[in-house]
């Protein structure tokens, strides 16, 4: 536990570049095998139409951005999709729906997604908007691994990005994520004109939750086309590696995964995030409705860096029993 997270989490995230880049590693290697990167796949089970209004997304019904809205896939897609997935490496399957929350209606496809993915003996994982306690409760039972939910930025600069749907929202669906025994995966973009002390409340935020998340994704942003984010300046690169170091160092028994934005970056630039401690990535052409890194791409980057993918583990326990063990080691 670290205390006085605010104050630590800015001094980490300002400390001198090389030296947080050695404390990044040392913590990294403490939890993680350093040359292994956990691999997920993204689909997107329900592109377009959605409500909401945040700023970065093509996938608002709010914006010109030329994307059609769909209906949900059929369940024997998706489950075609994965098993691709895993033929290609993937060890973890995400399902993503441009929803700001399920319908009832919605929820029997989305449970067998999970069921027939689960039998695959694929991790899995749902970001489906909001949900009720029943929603989640339903969630968990079909076999349901990680629930994505992120929290996007600062609570000071959510309002310039989201007016939709508040940050208290965000934190009460993570909370009732947890409650049913989900594993929460929840992170943000960088890049959306927030300043560095945003980055780092953003980061403080998810540290200071009661059970940090076991997934954090953080993602550059990808400037679309009829969004109000189109032309928004790209982020110094230096400060994406900052903030992944310090998402390590808060964060160090949590999957931190280089997200969105990838396709942009040189592999010089993601070497250094792997190295400050991002062990998990997107694989696949496409995140959602973004371009990203293919699987040729990957492989020449990991054999460059001597990286490998990692197995599929033997069984994910369950979040409530994660804590238990937790609650044991720091007793022992």
């Amino acid at each position: 536990m670290i205390d006085n997270l605010a104050t630590d989490a800015q001094a980490i995230y300002n400390a001198p570049f090389m030296e947080l880049l050695y404390r990044a590693q040392t913590v990294h290697r403490a939890h993680f095998e350093p040359s292994t990167i956990q691999c997920s796949k993204l689909l997107s089970i329900k592109t377009g139409g959605c409500p909401e209004d945040c700023s970065y997304c093509s996938q608002s019904a709010r914006y010109d951005s030329e994307l059609s809205a769909s209906k949900m896939m059929e369940v024997q897609r998706v489950l075609d999709e994965a098993r691709k997935a895993k033929a290609a490496g993937a060890t973890r399957y995400c399902m993503g729906a441009a929803w700001r929350s399920p319908k009832e209606r919605d929820m029997p496809g989305v449970l067998a997604m999970i069921r027939g993915v689960k039998d695959m003996g694929l991790e899995t994982c749902m970001t489906l908007g909001m949900l009720s306690d029943d929603q989640a409760a339903k969630l968990q039972k079909a076999g349901l691994d990680y629930y994505n939910h992120n929290i996007d930025t600062s609570e000071r600069y959510y309002s310039e990005v989201i007016t939709s749907r508040t940050f208290a929202d965000r934190l009460n669906t993570l909370d009732r994520v947890r409650a049913a025994g989900i594993n929460v995966c929840s992170g943000g973009i960088v890049g959306m004109g927030e300043t560095a002390d945003d980055r780092i409340d953003m980061l403080r935020t998810l540290a200071s939750l009661e059970e940090p998340p076991e997934s954090v994704p953080i993602n550059m942003l990808m400037p679309m086309k009829g969004t109000p984010m189109a032309d928004m300046a790209p982020l110094d690169p230096i400060e994406m590696v900052r903030t992944i170091a310090t998402a390590r160092i808060l964060m160090p028994r949590a999957y931190v995964r280089l997200s969105a934005g990838r396709s942009e970056m040189s592999d010089e630039l993601q070497a250094m995030c792997f190295f400050a401690g991002a062990n998990s990535i997107f694989v696949g052409d496409t995140l959602l409705t973004a371009d990203n890194p293919g699987e040729d791409k990957d492989a020449l980057l990991f054999n460059k860096l001597n990286l490998r993918a990692e197995a599929a583990p033997v069984c994910l326990k369950p979040a409530q029993e994660q804590t238990r063990e937790q609650t044991q080691e720091q007793a022992a």
